[in-house]
């Protein structure tokens, strides 16, 4: 894979941009690869060149990568200024629900079918999602979609005024681990030690609702890469984005261990029989 600045804005002149539209809802979709279906859901404040060098890593894995551009300006270094404003915005609009959990995001309702979608072009026993940050909990809420085989929350963020909140309706979470249980099928959870927005009562709130199904991972801070971009200095300064941002690309490092095992999960889920 070709190495890339990061603190520059990335063209994404490797993925092909898709204008997909589902229930009347019209979204830019990023797609590359091939093999089984990954949906790859960006942290806020948008698919930015570390999002999109963790995209290619699943493409390189062999997968067939679906990013979807939910919020932001796709491929842009987030600044201190424009990420902010982007935050605001997502916080207000119908589609996210930042605030008081108890209830999924409208949106999961469109990724669930860009999940059927993406299993029918690319085939194989299901599709791959990986939420982070703010789609973080997607992936739980797309397990309502049989597609969904292989779900991965990256630091699961909202509901941002509730640390111990699931952004799931207890009876979505309640038939997500019915699923888990009867096709014997796990969900792979990671947060830093220090995490200020995903903390460890979340992570306790997933264990009591999943239990065993819910495998989550927690990384040291001493892990978190420091050399970010001018949003997460200003905005996020803790550790918190385990596999973009925060991730420090050397071997032997924790945030490495966390993206090849979830790769190595994708592979496990998804390999033709």
């Amino acid at each position: 894979m070709t190495v890339r600045d990061l603190k520059q804005d990335d063209a994404l002149e490797d993925f092909t941009p898709r204008a997909v539209t589902i229930n009347g809802v019209a979204k830019t979709v990023h797609v590359a690869g091939a093999g089984p279906a990954v949906i790859v859901m960006t942290e806020m404040p948008g698919i930015s060149p570390h999002v999109a060098r963790f995209a290619r890593w699943v493409r390189e894995a062999g997968f067939t990568v679906y990013m979807p551009s939910l919020f932001g300006r796709d491929g842009a270094v987030p600044t201190a200024e424009e990420g902010a404003a982007v935050f605001q915005r997502v916080c207000i609009s119908a589609e996210f629900r930042a605030l008081g959990g108890g209830g999924s995001s409208p949106v999961t309702q469109w990724l669930m079918a860009l999940a059927r979608l993406a299993h029918s072009e690319c085939g194989g026993p299901g599709t791959g999602a990986i939420g982070m940050c703010f789609t973080g909990n997607f992936a739980l809420t797309m397990m309502l979609e049989p597609a969904v085989l292989a779900p991965v929350l990256s630091q699961p963020s909202l509901p941002l005024d509730e640390p111990a909140g699931l952004e799931i309706a207890p009876e979505e979470i309640a038939a997500v681990r019915a699923r888990l249980e009867r096709e014997d099928l796990t969900v792979l959870a990671y947060r830093f030690a220090g995490d200020k927005i995903c903390r460890a009562e979340r992570f306790a709130a997933y264990t009591e609702k999943l239990g065993e199904r819910f495998v989550g991972r927690t990384l040291p801070d001493e892990a978190a890469n420091t050399d970010v971009a001018p949003f997460f200095a200003r905005h996020v300064n803790f550790p918190h984005s385990v596999v973009t941002q925060h991730l420090i690309d050397e071997a032997g490092e924790p945030t490495v261990a966390a993206r090849d095992e979830i790769l190595a999960f994708f592979k496990r889920r998804l390999a033709a029989a």
